[in-house]
């Protein structure tokens, strides 16, 4: 937040002054509308970050790179439409890159523009969880969108996850790799967030490998019924959330990595095939997610079907034991005169004897059915 506030800050007066006197008049008007959801701009020329007296503004650190060289890196977080119009007009993005970075919630995709290549990467993070149930959170979600310039590199970032800031310091040590300008941060920002799907991925099948061990362990009659079932439908939507993001992303990074483009540096362009292979990895890996909650929710409820016949094969069996006695008493409650044994003294034990005696052959050939 200290960060934040720093750059939403008032340039100092000498760095505007002298920037006034080599560029021209400037709109600070509409420098504070576009800076308000800047989380760090900065000049990067030879592979290493411009020192400026205060922060930059994205107009002055694009006047600058037209100046001298170099290009200028620009993170905002969660722009609106009136935040993010001054930096598309300064760059010169397409209307429709625009409205999609804004609005956010788009699928993965790559889109080649005149002047500028516009690329969608939905970021994945695992939420820790003592105990998976049917209302765990899994996977959360967010969007990082790059236009990518012969002299600029803008992200917009949206949802809570998916901070670049490691990432940009981690780049700004190595200005061998950062000299090679834009795609290569593109190619960062690429594998980055490909990585973090790698993580993912061995935290749910974790996940995956604990409830297939529930379902099929033995000595779970005591498990209340149907918590198991929920907790792999849960389970389930959270992984086809887990596809959507990684799916679509193949495409683009096959693109990126076989044919050439005049943004993306020949050098770097070889990187995006190992990206597109780990992607290609990670995709498997959740259809074979898919497939196997598939299989363990399938068991799950053959296995409440049979736990169900076997409730009512033994609710049957005792039904049919308790008719028996039902039926003599039923008998003998009709208070007729002449009945069999009525008068005999020994009738009422030799009828409850042989009650039993049914009673016990029945309950016998039923457990050796395995009814009971």
């Amino acid at each position: 937040m200290s960060m934040i506030r720093d750059l939403r800050a008032v340039v100092r007066p000498s760095s505007r002054v002298s920037l006034r006197k080599e560029s021209g008049p400037y709109d600070t008007t509409r420098d504070r509308a576009t800076t308000s959801a800047v989380v760090d701009c900065a000049v990067y020329r030879d592979g290493r970050r411009l020192g400026t007296e205060g922060p930059l503004t994205p107009q002055e650190a694009m006047r600058l790179v037209r100046r001298d060289g170099g290009f200028v890196w620009i993170g905002l977080h969660e722009p609106t439409e009136a935040e993010f119009a001054g930096i598309a007009r300064e760059f010169g993005l397409h209307p429709l890159a625009v409205e999609d970075a804004v609005q956010a919630h788009q699928r993965p995709k790559l889109e080649r523009y005149d002047d500028s290549l516009f690329t969608v990467f939905k970021t994945i993070h695992y939420l820790d969880h003592d105990r998976l149930n049917s209302s765990s959170e899994v996977v959360e979600t967010g969007e990082v969108m790059c236009f990518t310039g012969r002299d600029f590199f803008i992200t917009v970032r949206h949802g809570g996850q998916g901070s670049l800031r490691a990432l940009r310091h981690r780049l700004q040590d190595d200005p061998e790799l950062l000299a090679k300008g834009p795609s290569a941060v593109l190619h960062a920002i690429a594998d980055h967030v490909v990585d973090g799907y790698i993580a993912v991925a061995d935290a749910v099948q974790d996940d995956i490998d604990e409830v297939e061990t529930e379902v099929f362990s033995p000595g779970r009659k005591g498990s209340p019924r149907g918590t198991d079932a929920g907790r792999i439908y849960q389970l389930k939507r959270e992984v086809l959330e887990f596809k959507r993001a990684v799916a679509p992303l193949l495409r683009p990074m096959q693109l990126l990595s076989e044919r050439p483009m005049r943004l993306i540096d020949p050098e770097i362009q070889k990187y995006f095939r190992d990206v597109a292979d780990h992607v290609a990895r990670v995709q498997e890996q959740v259809i074979g997610f898919d497939e196997l909650l598939n299989s363990i929710l399938q068991a799950n409820l053959a296995q409440a079907s049979v736990a169900q016949n076997e409730d009512m094969r033994k609710i049957t069996s005792w039904a049919a034991i308790i008719a028996v006695p039902t039926m003599v008493c039923g008998v003998y409650g009709m208070n007729f005169d002449h009945m069999p044994e009525l008068r005999w003294k020994y009738g009422y034990p030799l009828v409850l004897g042989i009650t039993v005696a049914i009673c016990l052959g029945i309950h016998r050939t039923l457990k050796r059915n395995g009814w009971l």
